[in-house]
């Protein structure tokens, strides 16, 4: 561990960032750029004390996985977020398909999207992350380990899953994610992720083995999706979709057609957040 390394690179890049970078209020004026170190613990998840103890060299030596949050919180690069981790004494993770980091570029875009329902997702369908407006829509779906991380798992493992989705669809979403889980098992090959999740689910649901063996391949989602909310009843929304193609991840922006009921219904979400 580079503790002097990794003390300075933290400050630099703290004073790089400025609030609106993040997704926080510029607030008052101060009296030197960049963001408070209180401010990067919280963008990090951790506690004032133990981030202010890193850029004095000073604490203990960080997990990979804390390591992983502060790149996350300064809005790293990939090849930044390596580079901290060399000085943290640890081996980056892998990149691609498998990672979490998100990119910078699609951060700054979702911190500014504060008036559209919006998500970060993985190419198995792992929400990263989700906005306050996207969580008041879908619901909050980051708490799940494990395969369940998967929204195409839990469709059919967890009966739950549908119901914020018209009954209608539901047979089609399922072709869809069928037909989506064989393209990527096939693409990542054997031991690959995608591979492993389509196991997973042909021990699991009977539906998911009969559409796997059907082997559809080539099945396209809706541009529009029809939503059942717990509190606005049905809405149309558009999604349009941003993708990160080094990381396979995908910004999903919802909007709806102005003047419409669906646009009402979420102009009334935005306002009772």
């Amino acid at each position: 561990m580079d503790r002097a390394g990794l003390a300075e690179f933290l400050r630099r890049r703290r004073a790089s960032l400025r609030p609106e970078d993040v997704g926080l209020p510029g607030g008052q004026r101060r009296r030197t750029g960049g963001l408070r170190r209180e401010e990067v613990a919280v963008l990090c998840h951790l506690s004032a004390d133990y981030y202010a103890r890193l850029e004095r060299e000073r604490g203990p030596h960080p997990s990979p996985q804390l390591i992983a949050a502060i790149a996350q919180g300064l809005r790293l690069s990939p090849d930044e977020r390596d580079h901290l981790f060399r000085l943290a004494g640890h081996s980056p993770p892998a990149r691609g398909a498998s990672g979490d980091h998100l990119g910078p570029g699609l951060l700054r875009i979702l911190d500014r999207l504060d008036d559209t329902p919006a998500e970060i997702v993985t190419e198995l369908g792992e929400t990263l992350r989700r906005n306050a407006l996207g969580v008041a829509l879908l619901g909050e779906t980051t708490g799940y380990t494990g395969p369940a991380r998967s929204f195409p798992y839990r469709w059919f493992t967890d009966p739950d899953a549908r119901q914020r989705y018209a009954p209608e669809d539901h047979a089609f979403i399922s072709r869809l994610f069928a037909s989506r889980a064989r393209e990527l098992a096939t693409r990542r090959g054997p031991g690959s992720r995608p591979a492993w999740l389509a196991e997973e689910l042909l021990a699991r649901s009977e539906e998911f083995r009969a559409l796997w063996h059907d082997h559809r391949v080539g099945v396209r989602r809706h541009t529009v999706k029809r939503l059942v909310h717990p509190e606005l009843g049905r809405l149309e929304v558009d999604c349009q979709t941003l993708i990160d193609a080094d990381q396979s991840h995908s910004l999903l922006v919802y909007t709806a057609v102005p003047g419409s009921e669906s646009h009402r219904k979420l102009r009334r979400l935005a306002a009772d957040r």
